[in-house]
């Protein structure tokens, strides 16, 4: 089953926002990078179920977030890399930095 990013949000917030909206902004970040820690751990063993489940877990909290400051995420995902790289307007992108 696949979803787009708007669909995504949707079921975050209807799984969890009676949750997330109780805590503030920040403690939720906190929980983001948490996961993301969690994912680099999984990255550095070379654990792939471990990393498969952390993206999904660092992605569900970046929608988090998203949701509770209001952030159309999709929309802005969107506009900003829309078929192009946002800095050098190329695609693909043509910077020269890595």
């Amino acid at each position: 089953m696949s979803m787009q990013i708007d669909e995504f949000e949707d079921m975050i917030r209807r799984i969890y926002w009676h949750r997330d909206s109780r805590r503030n902004v920040e403690q939720n970040y906190i929980h983001l990078v948490e996961e993301v820690g969690e994912l680099g751990s999984a990255i550095m063993k070379g654990d792939r179920a471990s990393i498969e489940d952390e993206l999904a877990d660092s992605f569900a909290w970046l929608v988090t977030v998203a949701v509770v400051l209001k952030v159309d995420l999709d929309g802005v995902a969107t506009r900003r890399y829309n078929n192009s790289c946002p800095k050098c307007q190329s695609l693909p992108c043509k910077c020269t930095s890595l």
